[in-house]
């Protein structure tokens, strides 16, 4: 095609923009994420709620003890990532040295947007200095700290970032938002809501007919007793959540 004849030459290193003024590998490293499990982020009054679909791609395979979704990376900050996993996890053992350090020199947590903010320089770096290609993934920050609460921020391979009240990342990225804009209520929306809503949109996106437990990740950034809690769901948890969904479906169609 023609758009392929005209970006061959132009996509070849990551530091050259085409006429039209793009940057082609940035654009192909968001293609890659677009085809990995939908992960989503929902802002509420009491916590954030980030929630991925996982891709099982055998049934041989052994499920791993931690979940490769969803990432602590300081006491306040968690993530959920959509892309490839190897290249997330060069960027969480980033971030959490940075929030370490952070709390080092200051004695107290690094604050949500910061940490971000630093994670997001090193990602552009990628797209700008020779021969490196950008990492291929998005993340999703879930956090709290003392000067703005609960934040929710969403950054993608360019180094782009932005705060956001619910949102997405990974395959499915339309369909999932559509449904949070007409479903989200601004200011209204507590823990519950948040969750029921996170689970409905990835039951909604999903590859398989139904989502199943075994497939769902889901945490929670809380603020427990004046002190922030990460809280990873058990199968046993997404269960109830899933079983409400399929109540409330079979009460709609009633």
């Amino acid at each position: 095609s023609a758009l392929a004849a005209m970006s061959r030459r132009y996509d070849s290193r990551t530091t050259i923009f085409s006429p039209e003024g793009r940057l082609y590998q940035v654009e192909y490293a968001m293609e890659a994420i677009s085809h990995a499990g939908t992960a989503v982020g929902i802002l509420s009054s009491e916590g954030v709620v980030i929630a991925a679909e996982k891709k099982i791609s055998s049934k041989l395979l052994e499920p791993v003890k931690s979940s490769e979704k969803m990432y602590m990376i300081d006491e306040h900050v968690a993530c959920a990532v959509a892309g490839i996993t190897a290249d997330a996890n060069i960027l969480v053992n980033y971030a959490r040295t940075a929030a370490q350090r952070y709390q080092l020199t200051y004695q107290e947590p690094m604050p949500v947007e910061q940490l971000v903010q630093s994670l997001c320089d090193t990602k552009q770096g990628y797209t700008q200095y020779g021969g490196l290609r950008p990492f291929g993934v998005s993340m999703l920050y879930a956090g709290w700290d003392s000067q703005h609460g609960f934040q929710l921020y969403c950054s993608d391979p360019s180094g782009n970032y932005g705060g956001w009240m619910a949102t997405s990342i990974g395959a499915s990225t339309q369909a999932a938002q559509s449904i949070m804009k007409q479903e989200y209520k601004v200011g209204e929306m507590d823990l519950q809501a948040a969750l029921a809503l996170a689970v409905k949109v990835l039951s909604k996106t999903c590859d398989a007919t139904s989502l199943t437990p075994d497939r769902l990740d889901i945490a929670t950034v809380t603020l427990v007793d004046g002190k922030v809690k990460y809280t990873p769901f058990p199968d046993a948890e997404s269960k109830k959540l899933l079983d409400a969904l399929q109540a409330e479906a079979a009460s709609g169609d009633a």
